[in-house]
């Protein structure tokens, strides 16, 4: 290993602990030699994702937290709500490392070539966990050289918002529909879903929450966006899909009626001028649930006949679904789009410890639009 390289490095860990609170706080880590596969980030950047919330805040209160502790070191404990307690269970007395993705310059290798072709690269990796953290160690096929010229920020969130977006085109053709809805539309992701359905020309239907957002989806392009809390939105919502013919729909909210009545406004398109039948239109509509914005119960009145679907989609899942090869393909596309269809933006940069101070924690803890945290290890 390079002597430049330390033996220990700092990382953000996560407890859950039995009396029922969550603590953050910086660890201590020893910074592994590389195996033969492996390579060693200096992890530069690293973004916080709504997926890496559930594990770093595990459903706490945010707003009871406090810090203790010295500035550079600091420790938060937020209390847990019995329903959140009791998701956690499995995991009360272990730390966790946290981060998802991230990107960094390669400053060791182990000794297969694959690896050593990465060193003094600067590459994104999806680490399963971890990138929290000042090194991280990961196998080169979890790994993206970053073409040249890439700086780390750009190439942080090159895997799980670009990767998302494609995966939900790739199950649109998959199983054989036309068009999309999205939900929570003028989030990162979803501003990228609606540049990579521009260009592919796939007609996307964007569901927001606000008027401001309404004006950043139609100022980027979006020929369909419907405000789920404006009085027309049922009507406004069957309108764009008629138009579209839209019968898949992907929802980050999760809780509360929005996808029931995107089912319900599916049926309304489907059956408009059709002859009755008591079950309903013959025409399949799928709801897929893949966010919490909304924690509570997932309520559906079921007036959209009999053919139509909901369930969970997590990016894994369909991962493994589609291989190793369809996986780099994804990767590729990504990679030369990176700074274009897949490019991110952030609002605001903090330390690990910048991580853990209250106000950004609020910040990153509402998920809010133009609300998009990017932590620098090295600050």
């Amino acid at each position: 290993m390079a002597t430049t390289v330390p033996a220990t490095a700092l990382q953000l860990r996560s407890l859950v602990t039995p009396d029922q609170t969550v603590e953050l706080s910086l660890e201590d880590v020893d910074v592994p030699e590389p195996g033969p596969t492996e390579v060693l980030i200096h992890v530069e950047a690293a973004p916080i994702n709504p997926s890496d919330l559930g594990l770093l805040l595990a459903g706490a209160d945010v707003s009871a937290a406090t810090v203790t502790g010295p500035g550079g070191r600091p420790v938060v404990t937020a209390p847990l709500p019995d329903a959140a307690m009791r998701a956690m269970s499995a995991r009360v007395g272990i730390s966790m490392p946290v981060g998802n993705e991230g990107a960094g310059t390669v400053v060791a290798a182990g000794s297969a070539p694959a690896a050593q072709a990465l060193l003094g690269k600067r590459v994104a990796a999806a680490a399963g966990g971890g990138m929290y953290a000042q090194y991280r160690c990961v196998d080169v096929m979890f790994c993206l050289e970053l073409p040249a010229g890439t700086g780390a920020v750009d190439g942080a969130s090159s895997f799980v918002n670009p990767m998302t977006a494609l995966g939900m085109v790739e199950t649109m053709r998959m199983e054989n529909h036309v068009a999309l809805v999205h939900t929570a539309a003028a989030s990162n992701l979803g501003q990228m879903l609606n540049r990579l359905c521009l260009s592919e020309q796939i007609p996307l239907v964007n569901v927001v929450r606000r008027p401001e957002q309404e004006d950043l989806l139609r100022s980027a392009g979006a020929a369909f966006v419907c405000n789920s809390a404006a009085p027309d939105f049922m009507t406004d919502l069957t309108a764009a899909l008629k138009e579209t013919t839209a019968t898949l729909a992907f929802d980050a909210v999760g809780g509360g009626r929005l996808a029931s009545q995107i089912l319900t406004c599916m049926e309304a398109a489907a059956s408009g001028g059709g002859s009755y039948s008591r079950y309903g239109s013959a025409v399949h509509k799928q709801v897929y649930i893949y966010g919490s914005l909304d924690r509570g119960p997932t309520e559906l009145t079921r007036n959209f006949g009999m053919a139509w679907g909901i369930g969970g989609w997590l990016l894994t899942p369909f991962l493994q679904k589609i291989g190793l090869e369809g996986v780099a393909r994804l990767r590729s596309r990504v990679a030369a789009e990176l700074t274009t269809t897949f490019a991110s933006t952030y609002t605001d940069e903090v330390s690990l410890a910048g991580a853990l101070a209250l106000e950004a924690m609020t910040g990153y803890a509402r998920q809010a639009t133009r609300q998009k945290y990017l932590i620098r290890p090295s600050l």
